[in-house]
C-alpha cells in the first residue's frame, strides 16, 4: 500500500532537501508536488484542500526557516499531517463490557468480511489471549456459513452453528446465550454483505444491531476501492453506529487513498488493515507508524510485534545457542530461517517495515519468492535426516535422488546448495564475530535468499533471535 504515493513523496524530499535554503517558492514547488501526488494516490478532495493549508501555514512560517536543516523540518511536518489526517494515534478494540463482547462486521459483498472474521479472531486469540467464538447471521449466502466453519477451524477459534432457515436476531441472541455458557471472551458476528442504498437490507441490519447492542461495529471495506471506500463507509456510518473500519486489500492497493480518507470523511477510525489473503495478515491501524512508512521511514515497532508473536522463541533461542557453541549451520536450520522469513510476510514484508528500504522493496517479485520458498522446502523436505544434517554428502546420485522426490531438476538443487553455502559462510562469521561479523558477511550476499536478486546487503538476513 502507498508504493505510488511513497516514490512521489520520496522524490519531491529529494529535490527540496538537496536546496541550500528554502525559500517561499521552492516551498511552493514542494507543496504543489505533495498536493498531486495526494490526489493521483486518489486521496479525496476534502482531506486534500485542509492537509495542503495546513503544511503550507507551517511550512512558511519560522518552523522551517529557522530549522538547522530546513529540508528535514520540511518532511517531519508532513509527516505530522499525515499522523493528524488519519487518525493521530491507534485505538484499540473497546472489551469494557461484561463478557462476552460482541463484535459485528458489517459491509459490502465481496468486502472480505467472512476472511476479516477469521483473521481477527486469530489476532484477538494469539495478541489479546481471548478466547473467541465467530457466528455467521448470513441467512442469503449459505456458503457463507460453511466458510466460517472452514476458517474457524483453521485458526483454531470456538464456530456456532447457524443456518438459512432462521433469523438473523434468533442466531445472534442464540449465538450470545452459548458464548456465555462456555465463558467466551468476544462473540464476532458475521453479517450479510449489503448496499447502503437497499432500504430493507439496512433495516434488518439496523434491527439486529439494536437486538445484541454490539461493544464495537466494524465496517469492512476494500480499500482498493479509493475514494469511494470513504464515501460508502460514511453512508453506513450514518445508518449504522459504527466505532471503526477494517481496510482489506491493502496488499493490492498502490495507491493508499482510503486509508487516507476514511478518518476525515467519517471520523471513524481505521482500527485494522489486511494485508493479504493468509489468515495472519491483519495488524493493529497505527497512523503514527502508517505515516513513516509512506514516507520511507520504515516501521520497526511493528517489525518488533511481529518478531514477538510470530517467531518461536524457544527454537530461536536453541538455534542461537547451537550457533554460539559450535558454529555448525545445517539445512534444517537454513529451512526454519525461511520459514520464520516468510511467516513475516516474505522479505518484502519485512522491507516495507525497514527504514530506507521502502523503495527496495519494489526491486522484489513476492510472488517469485513464495514460488521459491517452496520448491526450497519441496527439496529439503525430500531428503534424508542424514543428508541435512551432513550437507556435503550430497553428491550426483543423491541429487537425480532428491530432484526426483521433490518435483524438481538437479539444477535447482544445484542453486539450493549455492544458497545454502552462503548462508553457511555468513553464520560461520556470526558465530565468530557476532553482529560485527554478521554485518561484515551481509555484504556480498546478494542472491543468496529465495526470489533471485536481491538489494545490496539484503541476502542474508539476520535469523530471529540473534542479538
Amino acid at each position: 500500500m502507498f508504493d505510488n504515493l511513497s516514490d512521489r513523496l520520496s522524490r519531491t524530499f529529494k529535490n527540496i532537501t538537496g536546496q541550500g535554503r528554502l525559500t517561499e517558492d521552492n516551498i511552493k514547488d514542494a507543496i504543489r508536488d505533495v498536493r498531486r501526488s495526494l490526489l493521483e494516490a486518489d486521496v479525496a478532495l476534502v482531506v486534500v484542500k485542509p492537509f495542503i493549508e495546513k503544511v503550507q501555514a507551517r511550512a512558511i512560517g519560522t518552523e522551517v526557516s529557522t530549522s538547522l536543516n530546513p529540508g528535514q523540518a520540511f518532511i517531519k511536518i508532513v509527516r505530522e499531517q499525515l499522523t493528524e489526517v488519519m487518525g493521530s494515534e491507534a485505538e484499540p478494540l473497546n472489551f469494557n463490557v461484561e463478557p462476552p463482547a460482541i463484535i459485528m462486521m458489517a459491509g459490502l459483498q465481496g468486502a472480505g468480511k467472512t476472511t476479516t472474521v477469521a483473521k481477527l479472531a486469530k489476532y484477538l486469540q494469539e495478541r489479546e489471549k481471548k478466547k473467541v467464538m465467530v457466528v455467521s447471521a448470513d441467512v442469503y449466502r449459505p456458503a457463507a456459513i460453511k466458510q466460517l466453519e472452514t476458517v474457524a477451524g483453521q485458526v483454531g477459534a470456538i464456530f456456532y452453528p447457524s443456518s438459512t432457515d432462521q433469523d438473523p436476531v434468533d442466531i445472534a441472541k442464540n449465538a450470545h446465550a452459548a458464548a456465555r455458557k462456555q465463558f467466551v471472551d468476544v462473540l464476532i458476528l458475521d453479517t450479510a454483505g449489503r448496499l447502503h442504498v437497499d432500504d430493507e437490507m439496512m433495516g434488518e441490519i439496523k434491527h439486529l444491531h439494536a437486538a445484541v447492542k454490539p461493544i464495537e461495529t466494524l465496517f469492512v471495506v476494500d480499500s482498493m476501492t479509493g475514494q469511494d471506500a470513504a464515501n460508502t463507509a460514511k453512508a453506513f456510518n450514518e445508518a449504522l453506529p459504527l466505532t471503526g473500519v477494517v481496510l482489506t486489500k491493502t496488499d493490492g492497493d498502490a495507491r493508499g487513498g482510503a486509508a487516507l480518507s476514511i478518518r476525515e470523511v467519517t471520523g471513524k477510525p481505521i482500527k485494522f488493515i489486511g494485508l493479504g489473503e493468509k489468515l495472519d495478515a491483519l495488524e493493529a491501524f497505527h497512523p503514527d507508524r502508517m505515516a513513516g512508512r509512506i514516507l520511507g521511514m520504515g516501521d520497526v515497532l511493528s517489525l518488533i510485534e511481529e518478531v514477538e508473536t510470530k517467531v518461536d522463541k524457544k527454537k530461536a533461542e536453541k538455534f542461537a545457542k547451537k550457533l554460539q557453541k559450535t558454529g555448525q549451520f545445517d539445512l534444517e536450520d537454513f529451512l526454519e530461517q525461511l520459514q520464520q522469513i516468510n511467516s513475516m510476510g516474505g522479505v518484502g514484508g519485512l522491507m516495507g517495515k525497514m527504514p530506507g528500504m521502502a523503495q527496495m522493496k519494489g526491486q522484489i517479485n513476492n510472488e517469485a519468492v513464495e514460488k521459491d520458498f517452496k520448491r526450497l522446502e519441496a527439496i529439503i523436505y525430500s531428503m534424508t535426516k542424514q543428508e541435512r544434517a551432513h550437507p556435503a554428502i550430497i553428491k550426483g546420485s543423491r541429487k537425480k535422488r532428491i530432484a526426483a522426490g521433490s518435483g524438481t531438476k538437479v539444477q535447482d538443487i544445484n542453486k539450493l546448495m549455492k544458497q545454502f553455502t552462503q548462508m553457511q559462510k555468513m553464520m560461520k562469521k556470526v558465530s565468530k564475530g557476532g553482529m560485527k561479523g554478521m554485518m561484515r558477511a551481509m555484504g556480498g550476499m546478494g542472491g543468496g535468499m529465495p526470489g533471485g536478486k536481491m538489494p545490496p546487503g539484503m541476502g542474508g538476513m539476520l535469523p530471529p533471535g540473534m542479538k
